[in-house]
């Protein structure tokens, strides 16, 4: 438990990779671009295999919040290249309240 915005790329020592499965959808639209900047600077953009969910936010309050693909290029665009490794519909819907879409996602330096 801790404030991932107090943590230093010293703290961190080298980073080979990044899995985020559950960081990026669980912070507010407001927060994400401060998250994602963060994580590439402290990792020094060591690739990244990110897992995010897409629905209609209307339906359900996050989090989870739904985050687009192209969220994720507008987010990390600039340090990564993003390539879909797999997509697919959450059994059931997401917390049973409505149907989602599962993506993992490969971020590797650009």
């Amino acid at each position: 438990v801790g404030d991932i915005f107090a943590l230093a790329a010293e703290a961190l020592g080298p980073v080979d990779a990044v899995y985020d499965r559950a960081a990026l959808v669980a912070l507010p639209e407001a927060i994400r671009g401060r998250y994602a900047a963060h994580v590439a600077t402290i990792t020094c953009s060591a690739p990244q295999l990110l897992v995010t969910f897409q629905y209609d936010q209307t339906a359900m309050e996050g989090p989870p919040f739904s985050v687009s693909e192209d969220e994720v290029r507008m987010r990390y665009g600039a340090s990564y290249a993003v390539k879909v490794l797999a997509e697919e519909d959450v059994p059931g819907g997401l917390k049973g309240v409505c149907p989602a879409t599962e993506k993992a996602l490969l971020l590797a330096p650009s």
